[in-house]
C-alpha cells in the first residue's frame, strides 16, 4: 500500500486528514467488503494512488462510517468523490473504472484550479439515474407516473424494490432483506431503483415510506428490512403469502 492510500477509521481521522492540506486533490472511495464490484474498483484505486502520489486517496468502509457516508449523500457502493479542500471537483457512481480514471487524470494531474463551475460542499446527490423508456422525468405526468407504479407493484406477487440487484445488491439493506427472502424460499421479482429516480421519488409518496428497500405483496405495500424481519419473527409474512 502507498503511503497516499489510507484506509479511514473514524469521522474525526478523517476531518484530520482532509484538513492538513486544502489544496491538495482527494478521492474518496466509499465501499463495503460484501460488494464484489467494490472489490474490483479497489484495485483500480490502488493503481490510480500509484499514479498520482500527490493525490491523498482515502478508503472509507461506507456502513461501518455511515455517518461519513451519509454526509456526503452516498446511497450505493462503490462511490466516488474527488476533491480539492471543501470544494468537490467530480462525483462517480458504481463500478465505472473508466470515468474514475479519466477524472483523477483531469483532477490530480493538473495543478490547483477553481472554474466557476465548481460545487462546494456539502455535495449535491448522485445524479445517475436513467429516465424511462419513453419518456423522460419533466414529460411524465404524475398521473402517468401514479399508474406506472402501479403496475410495477403488480409485475408479480412479490415485488422487491431495492437498490442494486439480488445477485448484486448496491446497499447492505437491500443485501439483508434478499438474503432474508431467500431464506424464506420467498420468489420474488425485483425493480432496481437506481435506475429511475422517477419511480425512487414515487414511491416514497405513494407508499408514505422514505427508504429502500420496499417490499410490495400482492400490490400492496409491506414494510422495509424491519418490519419484513419482524413478520418473518411472527409469522405473518407467511400468512401474507399464503
Amino acid at each position: 500500500m502507498t503511503e497516499n492510500l489510507v484506509q479511514v477509521e473514524s469521522a474525526e481521522h478523517f476531518k484530520n486528514l482532509l484538513s492538513k492540506d486544502l489544496d491538495r486533490v482527494a478521492l474518496l472511495n466509499f465501499w463495503t467488503p460484501w460488494a464484489e464490484p467494490c472489490k474490483t474498483m479497489n484495485h483500480v484505486v490502488a493503481e490510480l494512488a500509484k499514479r498520482y502520489p500527490a493525490a491523498l486517496v482515502l478508503q472509507i468502509e461506507a456502513e461501518s462510517l455511515s455517518d461519513i457516508a451519509e454526509s456526503f449523500d452516498i446511497e450505493a457502493v462503490p462511490s466516488f468523490l474527488i476533491l480539492r479542500g471543501h470544494t468537490l471537483l467530480s462525483r462517480i457512481s458504481g463500478a465505472d473504472a473508466k470515468s474514475l480514471t479519466v477524472a483523477m487524470e483531469k483532477h490530480a494531474a493538473s495543478p490547483p484550479y477553481k472554474p466557476q463551475s465548481q460545487t462546494s460542499l456539502p455535495p449535491a446527490a448522485p445524479s445517475n439515474s436513467i429516465p424511462p423508456s419513453g419518456a423522460t422525468e419533466s414529460a411524465e405526468t404524475q398521473e402517468q407516473l401514479e399508474t406506472r407504479l402501479i403496475g410495477l407493484m403488480n409485475q408479480s406477487q412479490v415485488v422487491l424494490f431495492m437498490k442494486g440487484t439480488p445477485d448484486a445488491p448496491r446497499c447492505g439493506f437491500s443485501r439483508k432483506i434478499v438474503g432474508v427472502l431467500n431464506e424464506q424460499n420467498v420468489a420474488f421479482s425485483h425493480f432496481d431503483i437506481l435506475t429511475d429516480e422517477s419511480v425512487r421519488q414515487g414511491l416514497k409518496k405513494l407508499n408514505d415510506w422514505p427508504t429502500f428497500p420496499q417490499l410490495i405483496v400482492k400490490g400492496a405495500f409491506v414494510g422495509g428490512l424491519d418490519i419484513v424481519k419482524e413478520m418473518v419473527d411472527n409469522g405473518e409474512l407467511k400468512e401474507i403469502l399464503a
